[in-house]
């Protein structure tokens, strides 16, 4: 079923095009004030402007050639030429009932052409926890994957991690220096299994503060690139030690992320070579300084002068722009990508519109086909990256424990009879939910302040008050048994909504823009359309069962309401748990 603005969209744009044969889009939109209808048609004003004519008049002309009787009361033309709209309670009933049949996927339609489309996102690093930094790209790209799995779309998962070069030379120095790591290849596969990540990471700590350190780090970054066989044995164990920690944050944050996602510049080691000799072939490579470098049109510097992408230093080194663009090839040879995202924060905006530039240019991947979906930081309430007292990092295991541990506290205020196995539960839920929600709502090209007291909130638009509406409305399920009251008996067979009341419309009307919520999100990358929109039904919820009984409600009402309490509870649902990944509880 498409949305009803799309079919708005296309009958309006036809009328216009009987009109005149020049055209333009409808630019259907939903109304912003309810008294001027459910959607607004604007395009009507541009077409005027071409056609130099009286926009109203032209409106009329449009009206008169319009047929949208099925779906809407008959088009209001308010000046100076728009066309309101407003949805007939027939086709609300109708459009519900259709949903209500569709368990899975709501009524809402797939695309026409699903794609390929890789997204790359998270990109822990090596000998490292995960912090809060990592925090946006991990769950903004988890709920880019879902939304386009659920509009149809195949959905490739790419974790790229750097775990090749320098960096790397200074992980293996550190082990050696600090580890009591055996020396001999048959030591090795013996080794110490009890070696944590939070000791790893104090080892390259200290290595990194070691102005000494620089030569025998290189010497180690040879050996690896050389295929030592015990070096590569000990750069393998710090990146298990390292990976299998990350896993554990990603099924603690509920983001589809597994080992055979992870793709890290190791994989494209044997492929740089190629991308070098590549763009000198095609004469985009050019040497600076005795480096390589490709000069993407448009890119200068602050001085005015074109500024290079480089992809290999003068001593041979390769830089993470060679590897990002043999990821692109891979990317589109390999796994058939129509699409590439990325999901980062903004200061690498120059970096890859410099690298989609060249893999433009040199003919591996049109510019269209490749996305830079940005993020602003995390700040504390200070205003600053959010960091400790001790001005280091927050630790995301650290963030994610604290916020569950803060649940626990909300739960108990509500439901303090509970079971403790159930209160535990739902403090997990209501905690990894706050972190996830509060990122959300943003839009994710701002900052935003990090505030536990503001994001576990029962009020406001925050993910606890979302779980509440939800168990909210399940209690009407089980309060509907001790009132003899068969919610399956009742809804049965129902073939008619009878829709009256004003509450019982703007919930319904709410409910039909489900899908061209969705629809938007995954355009533009949004999380927050969906927050937004949630937010929005909970409140219109509120309302309608505030002002019409349900339970109570005679019997030509009772299955029409039941049934808007159960689509919302399944819309409430669907765009926390599936889109979200933020899990629902029927109690708190």
């Amino acid at each position: 079923m498409k949305p009803v603005i799309d079919i708005l969209e296309e009958r309006i744009s036809a009328a216009m095009r009987e009109v005149s044969d020049k055209g333009a889009p409808a630019i259907v939109r939903p109304t912003t004030d309810a008294k001027f209808g459910d959607y607004q048609a604007n395009g009507v004003m541009g077409l005027a402007k071409k056609l130099k004519t009286n926009p109203r008049k032209l409106a009329e002309q449009v009206v008169e050639k319009l047929d949208i009787s099925d779906i809407c009361e008959p088009p209001e033309i308010a000046s100076p030429g728009f066309i309101n709209l407003r949805l007939k309670p027939q086709f609300l009933s109708k459009t519900l009932l259709e949903i209500n049949t569709d368990k899975s996927h709501l009524g809402i339609s797939r695309v026409d052409k699903p794609q390929r489309i890789v997204v790359d996102f998270s990109g822990p690093n090596i000998a490292k926890q995960m912090h809060v930094g990592h925090l946006r790209s991990t769950i903004i790209g988890d709920c880019i994957c879902r939304v386009l799995e659920f509009l149809g779309h195949t959905v490739i998962r790419q974790n790229h991690i750097g775990d090749w070069g320098l960096q790397m030379g200074m992980v293996i120095y550190a082990l050696d220096k600090y580890g009591n790591v055996p020396s001999s290849e048959s030591g090795l596969l013996e080794w110490d299994q009890s070696l944590d990540l939070s000791t790893l990471e104090e080892y390259y700590r200290r290595v990194s503060a070691d102005p000494d350190a620089k030569e025998p780090s290189r010497n180690r970054t040879v050996l690896l690139q050389s295929g030592d066989k015990v070096t590569l044995i000990k750069w393998r164990r710090a990146k298990q030690i390292t990976l299998s920690e990350c896993y554990k944050q990603y099924i603690n944050l509920g983001v589809n992320l597994k080992e055979k996602h992870t793709r890290g510049e190791s994989d494209y080691k044997d492929d740089l070579s190629d991308v070098i000799s590549e763009l000198n072939k095609k004469n985009l490579a050019k040497e600076s300084n005795n480096a390589t470098c490709v000069f993407p049109e448009g890119f200068k510097n602050k001085d005015g002068e074109p500024l290079p992408l480089i992809v290999q230093k003068s001593d041979g080194a390769y830089l993470y722009a060679t590897t990002d663009l043999a990821a692109i090839r891979y990317r589109i040879n390999e796994l058939k990508a129509d699409q590439i995202i990325y999901v980062t924060d903004a200061r690498q905006q120059l970096h890859f519109d410099m690298v989609f530039a060249v893999a433009d240019k040199a003919g591996w991947a049109r510019r269209e086909m490749l996305h830079h979906v940005t993020f602003g930081s995390v700040l504390g309430e200070d205003g600053k990256p959010l960091k400790t007292r001790e001005g280091e990092n927050v630790k995301l295991k650290d963030l994610l424990d604290e916020a569950i541990e803060r649940a626990k506290s909300v739960v108990e205020e509500k439901n303090p009879d509970l079971s403790q196995d159930k209160k535990d539960q739902i403090a997990r839920a209501v905690g990894i939910g706050a972190v996830k929600y509060a990122d959300y709502l943003n839009n994710r090209t701002s900052d935003y302040v990090f505030s536990f007291d503001k994001m576990l909130a029962m009020d406001g638009n925050t993910a606890p008050y979302m779980q509440y509406a939800y168990a909210r409305i399940k209690s009407i399920e089980r309060k509907s048994q001790s009132k003899d009251v068969d919610i399956e008996t009742e809804l049965a067979g129902i073939k008619k909504l009878n829709l009256t009341k004003p509450d019982e419309l703007d919930l319904a009307k709410h409910l039909v823009r489900y899908g061209e919520v969705i629809e938007s999100s995954a355009v533009d990358y949004r999380p927050n359309y969906l927050t937004s929109y949630l937010y929005e039904l909970a409140q219109k919820f509120s309302g309608f069962y505030t002002n019409c009984p349900v339970l109570k409600a005679e019997p030509a009402k009772r299955p029409t309401r039941l049934l808007l309490c159960d689509l919302t509870a399944r819309t409430i649902e669907h765009g926390l748990n599936n889109l979200l990944g933020i899990e629902v509880v029927e109690q708190m």
